[in-house]
């Protein structure tokens, strides 16, 4: 499947804004089954700096600062991305615990990368609550990647979807008591949850295809930014579930980067001098592209 995707975010302020200095993850990584074919990026007004890099997880992150007076800022990520089916789940995998035991002494490169993701982050801090709540779905000797989808089940099950309960700033904590949140808090809460058993969870930032109702026409900008987990599985490698919907990432699932929590990959973030309040507007169209 083949994907053309415009991700627009529009800020609009009250005030003119003198300077801003903002940094993107809008360029999908490219995978295993999962390339990016082209990228652009179109910012409204022109910056006066613009540079990239990769950061410390191979994400691709681009800065630019905008000097000039401006009371709307228009940031336009035009890309085209490759998808093919996700990799099949492992038939066995190694019980939770042994998992768990390992991470400590696992060597390897893989290993060393994923070790990284057991422990605390800015904005996810493992407790005793989420262990707890993980251990209906990590029962004694359970394969871990067994345990994994009945965990995400169970999220997508206990919780509900309102996007007016939180903010980017909720903590899991917070979600956990109000039961309701986005995919970024779904996301966030899983993480809790595997960290709490010391278990390598990593936040995925990137783009979910949606499909209008039967008999209506699909929607330009309908869909949506997203966000899902990764566990990682000895000797099979990284394991994605989205809690949102309860199901495993495939084609329908761009993405754009990860890292320890959202902190980490949102996908705009910045710092200006002026601009009083400002709204915030975002539009993702992600068009499949027959016969590509």
């Amino acid at each position: 499947m083949i994907y053309r995707i415009v991700h627009k975010t529009t800020y609009r302020y009250k005030a003119p804004v003198s300077i801003g200095n903002h940094t993107v993850y809008l360029t999908p990584r490219s995978l295993p089954k999962h390339r990016c074919l082209s990228h652009r990026l179109v910012i409204t007004p022109s910056p006066a700096t613009l540079s990239e890099r990769t950061d410390c997880f191979g994400n691709r992150e681009k800065f630019f600062s905008i000097q000039a007076p401006h009371t709307e800022l228009i940031i336009e990520a035009r890309s085209k991305v490759s998808v093919g089916e996700s990799k099949l789940w492992p038939a066995q995998s190694p019980a939770w615990e042994d998992v768990a035991a390992s991470m400590p002494f696992d060597l390897t490169a893989e290993g060393l990368e994923a070790y990284e993701f057991v422990f605390e982050s800015p904005r996810i801090r493992p407790g005793k609550e989420f262990a707890a709540y993980a251990a209906e779905s990590f029962t004694r000797r359970r394969p871990l990647a067994e345990a994994l989808l009945d965990l995400t089940s169970r999220i997508h099950s206990d919780f509900r979807f309102d996007s007016k309960a939180t903010t980017v700033r909720t903590a899991p904590e917070e979600v956990f008591r109000k039961r309701r949140g986005v995919c970024q808090d779904f996301a966030q809460f899983q993480i809790a949850c595997l960290r709490s058993l010391n278990l390598p969870a990593r936040y995925v930032s990137g783009y979910l295809r949606t499909f209008p109702p039967p008999g209506r026409p699909r929607l330009v900008g309908a869909d949506a930014s997203h966000a899902w987990v990764s566990a990682y599985c000895p000797g099979t490698g990284w394991l994605d579930v989205d809690a949102t919907n309860n199901i495993v990432p495939s084609d329908g699932h761009v993405c754009l980067a990860w890292g320890r929590d959202y902190g980490d990959v949102s996908p705009v973030r910045g710092m200006i001098l002026g601009g009083r309040d400002h709204t915030l507007e975002v539009g993702v169209d992600m068009e499949p592209l027959e016969g590509e």
